[in-house]
């Protein structure tokens, strides 16, 4: 009798401490997380991962006890709930480039929630869509994937819970990224095929679930059909992060060598100031300076394969010193200058190995706007008249936590077929190694070495080295600063000198 007296006040008490009723305090901190860790519809995974507010909030789950909450208040517990657990497991294993990489992560891992144990097709489909018969839950509960409809950066909430999923449902039925029309043809989500009893069971009551929200509506005579879902996992930490064994800033950060992910555009605009003393050991009397301005633009095709275009901008001045290598800005400087456009064409990159997720393969076809880019008795060289083929192999390796060698190696061809001057087909092979360091996510600093061997008539090189800083302001939007020197035969010969000055803006879509 007496054990069994204790074993009760034990249940009894034990409950009592470990329980937790539900109240506003849950909802806003999941609100001050979801803040803090979501930007733009996407996860900050690399500070999630090390969150103590998420552990407590993981805590705060399994310890809930619902028997007093009404039915918003469960409904609105259980969305943040299944958004909170997926973002958990993701963070846990993070990097990864997939939930789905993770076995079992839907319908066989269980999460104590509330005093039960439940998967997350359970939570979702026992939990939430059974019991509340709403469709809308497919547009605020969230996979970890960037083709679910974005995450949001707040708490769903019982007093604004019908408000809130009314607008998330319309924002997302609205969103051209996720139906996706051309012309006559609407491209629908797989969530609309795989759930669609809970949209009315056939096509015709799904038509009329999404005209209830759609400003745009879809007609009888639109050609329906279902694009295949993206599973790659919604991280903001990154434009496109390498996923490897490692964790910190160098799992995190922006891969150059990576292809972009299917739909997304990559913008580049790298400015390259090369100034360039010469004259004889006993004296430099001669300043060339090139100002050289390249716009790059790819869009993610596939995971796999981007395409885009090139455009390149140059000033140049010649002049005798001393002067500044500024004065190539300055239109009314002395000596010789010109500026213009010299330079268009198209550019692919292609990672051809999915096991290999840092190694690609890029193309740039640029054809010269002019035919006097060579110069003539009256203009100084700015460019190449002929077209320019590059093909370039980058790959990248992480070294622990911190670190990363990145290499590359390409197969230039310049001046194609030009008749214009001695340098035509001229082939080079310029090879570039780059060692990284990542203080934190958002920073690198690092070492470059180069060497450039041109093959012809008579051997030529150049070598150079440098030193240069990134840091990626958000996901979207990356800063670069790089200052190198040059040497070749020519500048050994006279004791002159070669520097560059770099400016580099990378942003994302």
């Amino acid at each position: 009798m007496k054990n069994s007296i204790a074993l009760f006040l034990f249940f009894f008490f034990s409950q009592s401490v470990f329980s937790q009723s539900l109240d506003a305090s849950f909802f806003n901190q999941a609100d001050q997380f979801f803040k803090k860790h979501i930007q733009s519809g996407s996860v900050d995974y690399t500070s999630a991962k090390t969150s103590a507010d998420l552990k407590k909030l993981i805590t705060r789950i399994e310890q809930t006890e619902l028997s007093s909450a009404n039915a918003d208040s469960r409904k609105a517990f259980y969305i943040n709930t299944y958004n909170l657990l997926v973002i958990n497991a993701a963070a846990q294993a993070y990097p990864l480039s997939s939930v789905n990489d993770i076995p079992g992560f839907f319908d066989r891992k269980k999460h104590q929630i509330a005093g039960e144990s439940l998967t997350l097709n359970k939570l979702e489909s026992d939990k939430l869509l059974k019991v509340t018969q709403d469709a809308r839950l497919h547009f605020v509960l969230v996979c970890g994937a960037i083709d679910c409809p974005p995450i949001v950066n707040f708490a769903y909430r019982p007093n604004q819970l019908d408000q809130q999923m009314e607008t998330q449902t319309r924002l997302a039925l609205n969103n051209d990224g996720f139906i996706k029309t051309n012309g006559n043809d609407i491209a629908l989500s797989k969530i609309f095929q795989w759930y669609v009893g809970d949209f009315g069971g056939n096509q015709k009551n799904l038509i009329t679930f999404i005209n209830k929200y759609r400003k745009n509506k879809i007609t009888p005579t639109n050609k329906i059909s279902y694009y295949e879902y993206n599973w790659e996992i919604n991280d903001s930490s990154a434009g496109h992060s390498s996923v490897s064994a490692e964790s910190g800033a160098n799992a995190a950060r922006y891969v150059v060598s990576a292809a972009i992910p299917k739909g997304s555009v990559e913008l580049k605009l790298f400015n390259n100031l090369y100034t360039q003393k010469t004259g004889s050991k006993e004296e430099l009397i001669d300043r060339a300076t090139f100002f050289t301005s390249t716009l790059s633009a790819l869009y993610g095709v596939n995971n796999r394969f981007n395409a885009g275009i090139e455009l390149k901008y140059r000033r140049v001045n010649y002049n005798a010193l001393p002067n500044s290598p500024f004065d190539v800005f300055n239109p009314n400087a002395e000596g010789q200058s010109r500026a213009g456009i010299t330079g268009i064409g198209p550019k692919i990159r292609i990672a051809p190995f999915e096991q290999l997720e840092n190694f690609s393969i890029q193309s740039t076809l640029v054809f010269g706007t002019s035919n006097d880019l060579a110069g003539t008795n009256d203009l100084r060289y700015i460019d190449w008249n002929g077209p320019i083929f590059n093909t370039q192999f980058f790959n990248d390796f992480s070294i622990g936590n911190s670190f990363s060698i990145f290499t590359e190696i390409d197969f230039l061809i310049e001046d194609i077929g030009s008749s214009a001057n001695n340098h035509a087909n001229r082939f080079s092979t310029p090879a570039t190694v780059i060692f990284s360091y990542f203080p934190n996510p958002k920073t690198t600093l690092y070492a470059l070495g180069g060497f450039s061997p041109y093959y012809g008539s008579d051997f030529d090189y150049f070598a150079q080295g440098g030193l240069g800083a990134k840091y990626q302001i958000n996901s979207n939007f990356e800063l670069e600063l790089l200052y190198t020197a040059f040497t070749n035969e020519l500048l050994l010969d006279t004791g002159g000198n070669a520097r560059t000055f770099n400016l580099g803006i990378r942003y994302n879509l």
